[in-house]
């Protein structure tokens, strides 16, 4: 290890990817140096996944309530509190926090702000500096959005994790996983909920019949989607604020969110003053390794913006580790990664879409398969569930899977495995089912969709 360097490896970021790569390198007998200047655990677990799968956990107990009656229980009509569930994710959140501290014990952890000097210096905030040989950037990234009168009246996801009172009537502007899930738990929390979008469907790059089925429930649920819409300026009135659309028209509600995209926090780090190229957007430029332009200098997670998904940052932190502290040179790779929406119903997908399958010049076979789940037979929901098999014609192998209904992310984590070890259509159709479940239906698809419905799909 280096003796020129107060640090083997030093990380500016303490989210789950920079916690994950400075622990391995650590581990391998790096001396790691990790900075800080907000919560330890990142986005991920203080202001993005974990504190919104809690909130999404709350608001299914509406569903589990409503259908207990179908089942022979008589519930007392339940009272709601979101002071309560506000304050016991803050403790869960605070507990994270303590094991994320732990994580780090092998570490000297900084909670300051880092900034780089020069290549291989940094300067902390609590007014140390500090030098290191390699350096990991895991900065994470920021909600953004448009620059349109009226902005500063409304919130994020950030302030949507703490709100003081849940509101009776909220606008979510966006289509993609955060305003969607969002969107579902004030919902399930039987709030009023719009939901402002620019195009045609929701959560794009999604498998189309995806797309389709997950806004058609969200509808039979009461949420109102308004397509093809832009807001154009957002008026304070006197019980809450009016959104004037483009086209003429008004919205108005008693709070408005914002969930339109987020950008790398790569700015006030110091690194185009160093010499790390940026592209045009702010995302930091990296080579299949993670290096930056500067190559000990790396880069991971989102301030990346390849894929801002909290396990690729994870793998990204530890293959650096595992590259240059334990001899075993590793890359990840961002294909076939599944993903999940924590929607009502959720969504699972791993693997292409029809239309990406397609674009890349596959000739397919699709399956799939839109059922009322059993559950549903006595509650009385007329949710349905949508499976759908992607299959190249030629190999018949399995190119992706997609699910919305209930335990789709579940399903999917385990099937992603087949997808990666490139199973095929025989070989699930090979698979002795779990009956009765609904994960048996991706084993158990035997029509093709046929091709004048796939055409006329696309």
């Amino acid at each position: 290890m280096s003796t020129k360097y107060d640090f083997d490896l030093f990380t500016i970021g303490a989210g789950s990817g920079g916690v994950a790569g400075s622990r391995r390198a650590a581990s391998y007998g790096a001396k790691v140096g990790i900075a800080e200047d907000s919560r330890i655990g990142g986005t991920c677990v203080m202001r993005g996944c974990v504190p919104k799968k809690l909130l999404v956990y709350g608001a299914q107990f509406a569903d589990a309530f409503e259908d207990a009656r179908g089942f022979g229980w008589d519930v007392t009509p339940p009272r709601f509190d979101w002071a309560t569930l506000i304050a016991n994710k803050n403790k869960e959140l605070d507990r994270l926090e303590g094991i994320y501290r732990n994580l780090l014990k092998d570490c000297t952890l900084y909670e300051a702000r880092a900034t780089l000097v020069d290549p291989h210096t940094i300067s902390l905030s609590n007014g140390k500096t500090v030098t290191a040989e390699n350096i990991v950037v895991a900065t994470g990234s920021h909600p953004v959005m448009p620059h349109i009168p009226g902005i500063e009246h409304v919130i994020t996801s950030n302030e949507a994790l703490n709100l003081p009172k849940l509101p009776r009537h909220i606008i979510i502007v966006g289509g993609g996983y955060i305003a969607l899930e969002f969107a579902n738990i004030f919902s399930g929390l039987k709030a009023q909920v719009t939901l402002v979008i620019r195009g045609e469907e929701v959560l794009n790059g999604f498998d189309d019949d995806v797309r389709v089925d997950i806004a058609k429930e969200m509808r039979q649920r009461g949420v109102e989607i308004h397509t093809r819409t832009e807001i154009d300026r957002i008026v304070k009135i006197q019980d809450g604020f009016t959104c004037y659309t483009r086209a003429g028209g008004e919205l108005s509600a008693d709070l408005v969110m914002y969930a339109t995209g987020r950008k790398p926090n790569t700015k006030g780090f110091g690194l185009q003053e160093i010499g790390v190229k940026l592209h045009a957007d702010g995302r930091a430029l990296v080579d299949e390794w993670s290096r930056t332009s500067i190559p000990h200098i790396y880069a991971i997670g989102d301030v990346t913006d390849r894929l801002n998904l909290t396990p690729v940052a994870i793998a990204e932190g530890r293959a650096i580790a595992e590259t240059l502290y334990n001899k075993n040179p590793m890359k990840v790779s961002h294909e076939n990664v599944a993903t999940a929406v924590f929607s009502q119903p959720p969504i699972g997908a791993v693997g292409l879409s029809e239309r990406e399958a397609r674009r890349r010049g596959h000739t397919l076979d699709i399956y799939r398969a839109r059922f009322r789940p059993m559950k549903n037979t006595l509650s009385g929901r007329e949710e349905r569930t949508m499976m759908k098999l992607v299959v190249d014609r030629a190999t018949q192998k399995v190119l992706g899977i997609h699910m919305v209904g209930v335990d789709a992310p579940e399903i999917v984590q385990c099937l992603a495995v087949a997808v990666i070890c490139g199973a095929t259509k025989q070989q699930f159709d090979a698979t002795m089912a779990v009956h009765p479940t609904a994960a048996e239906e991706f084993v158990t698809m035997r029509d093709k969709v046929p091709e004048p419905q796939k055409e006329a799909a696309e």
